[in-house]
């Protein structure tokens, strides 16, 4: 019996070794620009729209999504803010090592506030959650992209 187990741990440890190889399968389609152009800001501002309070001369008005299909997209704005921390991550888009894995972790946790809002249907906690991930975006921007925030900004880095 102890001639069976020796031969499948060694073929499991053979076959387990070289699915931990150090080679990324992924194709880098933008730079880091792009995909902020393209991919998260575009996310971003889906995001932050959906949930407000406009006060002008005729009054306060409030506005959230209503139905389900509005709930729907400002969870796939969300999910696509969470996953562009990953695409920050990848080998050719690291801009600055540790630190911009930290700020690229931090979009990641920040984006998956803002789809447990969003899948909560919670208008509230979508404004909230908004607000952590613009300040997210201008932490990063602060060292990486001052002249794309805000100068006003005091909690950004």
């Amino acid at each position: 019996m102890k001639a069976v187990r020796f031969p499948l741990l060694a073929a499991l440890v053979t076959l387990l070794s070289g699915c931990s190889s150090n080679t990324q399968p992924f194709v880098e389609v933008a730079d880091v620009k792009q995909l902020m152009i393209s991919v998260v800001e575009p996310a971003a501002e889906i995001y932050w729209d959906a949930v407000g309070t406009i006060i002008d001369k005729n009054g306060i008005v409030e506005f959230a999504p209503s139905t389900d299909e509005e709930w729907q997209t400002v969870r796939n704005a969300a999910m696509v803010i969470a996953e562009s921390g990953n695409l920050l991550m990848m080998e050719g888009r690291i801009q600055g090592g540790a630190e911009w894995t930290a700020l690229s972790s931090a979009l990641i946790e920040v984006g998956q506030q803002a789809l447990e809002a969003a899948e909560a249907e919670n208008a509230t906690a979508v404004f909230d959650a908004g607000a952590e991930v613009y300040y997210a975006c201008s932490n990063c921007h602060a060292t990486y992209a001052p002249d794309t925030i805000r100068p006003a900004d005091s909690r950004a880095k």
